[in-house]
């Protein structure tokens, strides 16, 4: 089939995405299968091979997403439910004191965002931002609340093992899974800087009023107490018929959110050292696989936090196994992305889009990012936008040549599309709206340019690595 006429096939098949997604109000699960389906018909993939494509096409991708996303919604469930989101903040506002309440609550939501998905981990900090903002003196929640959601949904992004990332990244090489952790992290630290200075400019030239459901819910919030923060923690333990709960300290919190990057840290940079194919490289590779390191994380967070502070055997299975089901969805629509990316590559189509693209002189980088960019504009959701996004440069990524660090800047590039431009098609743009007492057109000028910043800040940033790279390779 001529590369013009798969070309039109990958038009229209985007086409019917985009309207079954948007207009009819398809679950994006069943409308990345069914447009894979018809996609693959369309392009003269032989019917007896579409359904085993289909499968293959999912179980490749499912087999790091769902051991990923699952132990780190297992994670994140245990340190949502044992009140980690809270501690960590009282301890950040403890030691950078009540004059910068705003960057300790900055801190405590990126460290609270690593292993909890961004809308349950926003919701559970709502009370604590409304605390911190009136012990501030703000007048509305707004000035604290606004960059912390925009912060904790890069985060969302950018890094392991929230599934959009983890899903592309295993559709490009899931090699590279350690190295995109490590430059996420290097790109979220003064992302954090960047949000909060946008935040304050737009603070000090605009005002914002709260819906008078938030306004009222604010008015009856209490401000933070910083020398009460100990007693009150101490007298919120609850008292069984059988034992007492407890609360675990802060740094035993901040431990277990930071071992399993530590780990994927040691393997990625020992492994840089130890002789290729050693005894000391092939137990950094172990120690350092992300999906063992959330492994051990999970299993000595059902010790640490909830055992030794008197749960149950049976609530802490039961709360861990409950994590689960708000991560299965996103499972699913990620594997369902795969389906699509493996049809557009089995059949051609990736290779003539990716061709017609790099042959205008795209880097294809810079590629990565805008598609990913425009199919967040169009549908709003970030995973779809991601993986339609790897699928559709899968062919030239793989066929490329690529190193290894170069793959891991094309997945974050298109991390970088994902959050850019987000606005009202987005459900993260709504969630902090709604929470925060925003407008709609209040949401536009906080939550929207304030993702548009850091998307595209975060682009330039890729882009200059990229061709530094490139000239010193």
């Amino acid at each position: 089939m001529s590369p013009a006429i798969l070309m039109i096939i990958a038009v229209a098949s985007i086409a019917i995405l985009l309207f079954l997604v948007m207009r009819l109000k398809w679950p994006a699960y069943l409308a990345l299968l069914t447009v894979a389906v018809l996609t693959a018909l369309a392009a003269r993939i032989p019917i007896e091979e579409i359904i085993p494509t289909v499968i293959e096409g999912m179980g490749s991708t499912l087999g790091n997403v769902a051991l990923l996303v699952g132990l780190g919604a297992m994670l994140g469930g245990i340190i949502e439910k044992t009140g980690g989101a809270e501690i960590v903040a009282s301890m950040a506002a403890r030691r950078l004191g009540e004059k910068r309440l705003g960057p300790a609550l900055l801190v405590a939501s990126g460290l609270v965002a690593i292993p909890i998905f961004f809308d349950v981990a926003f919701i559970i900090l709502v009370p604590i931002i409304f605390s911190f903002a009136k012990a501030a003196g703000h007048k509305s929640p707004i000035a604290l609340g606004a960059p912390v959601a925009v912060f904790m949904v890069f985060i969302h992004n950018s890094i392991p093992p929230h599934p959009g990332i983890v899903g592309s990244t295993t559709l490009l090489n899931p090699d590279v899974l350690g190295l995109v952790t490590l430059l996420g992290l290097v790109l979220i630290v003064p992302m954090g800087f960047v949000l909060w200075f946008v935040n304050k400019r737009i603070m000090a030239t605009s005002t914002f009023r709260m819906t008078p459901e938030v306004a009222e819910k604010y008015a009856d919030a209490g401000a933070v107490d910083l020398t009460a923060v100990e007693s009150s923690r101490n007298a919120s333990d609850r008292t069984t018929t059988t034992r007492t709960i407890t609360h675990p300290g802060a740094g035993t919190v901040i431990t277990l959110i930071l071992l399993p990057i530590l780990m994927i840290a040691a393997g990625t940079v020992g492994g840089l050292f130890a002789p290729e194919g050693s005894t000391v490289a092939n137990v950094l590779a172990f120690v350092g696989a992300p999906g063992f390191a959330l492994l051990v994380a999970a299993i000595l967070a059902m010790y640490v936090l909830g055992i030794r502070h008197g749960w149950g055997r049976h609530d802490i299975s039961d709360l861990m196994d409950a994590a689960l089901a708000p991560a299965a969805i996103v499972v699913f629509v990620t594997g369902a992305g795969g389906v699509f990316a493996r049809v557009l590559t089995e059949s051609g189509i990736g290779d003539a889009v990716s061709g017609l693209l790099t042959s205008w002189g795209v880097p294809i980088v810079l590629l990565a990012f805008l598609v990913a960019l425009v199919f967040k504009v169009a549908q709003g959701s970030g995973t779809v936008a991601t993986l339609t996004a790897a699928g559709v440069v899968q062919s030239a990524v793989v066929s490329g040549g690529y190193s290894d660090f170069q793959v891991a800047l094309i997945v974050l590039a298109i991390a970088m599309g994902s959050v850019a431009l987000s606005h009202i098609n987005d459900s993260g743009f709504w969630i902090a709206t709604k929470f925060l007492g925003l407008s709609v057109g209040g949401g536009l000028r906080t939550w929207t340019v304030m993702c548009t910043v850091a998307g595209f800040l975060g682009m330039a940033a890729i882009l200059v690595t990229w061709f530094v790279y490139g000239a010193l390779a």
